[in-house]
């Protein structure tokens, strides 16, 4: 039996658009908030249009030792241009990249996860220390 994991794409976000991009220092104080910024196409732009766009970011957090990740945040772009007037003619769109505020006690592995809409789910992880 497939398991969402089986579906899920990596590679390296310098050469593709649709892995999201973690930002954030290699080692913070622990127990103080932090700045976790996630975007996607750091390299390479990924198209914001009504046919062709990202859909959400979930950003989870999995403290060194402990058996579960913790969601952290879920981020959803609702906004690609769409309009009465067909696609692309809209007056707003949304952009893929998000700020999240954490603080932790232990360090672990930042993961985010993106979905396209036409591609699929993409995954990008970071480790985390504390000073």
């Amino acid at each position: 039996m497939a398991k969402v994991g089986d579906y899920v794409q990596t590679a390296d976000w310098k050469s593709e658009k649709h892995v999201p991009v973690i930002d954030c220092p290699d080692n913070v104080p622990s127990n103080e908030m932090f700045d976790v910024r996630i975007s996607l196409g750091k390299e390479i732009a990924h198209p914001n249009t009504t046919d062709h766009h990202i859909r959400w970011i979930q950003l989870f957090f999995k403290p060194e030792g402990d058996k579960f990740a913790y969601q952290i945040g879920n981020f959803e772009f609702t906004a690609h241009g769409e309009s009465v007037d067909g696609p692309d003619t809209g007056p707003v769109y949304s952009n893929h990249s998000v700020v999240a505020s954490m603080k932790t006690t232990k360090p672990g592995t930042l993961t985010a996860l993106s979905l396209c809409n036409i591609h699929g789910l993409w995954e990008f992880s970071k480790s985390l220390g504390l000073k």
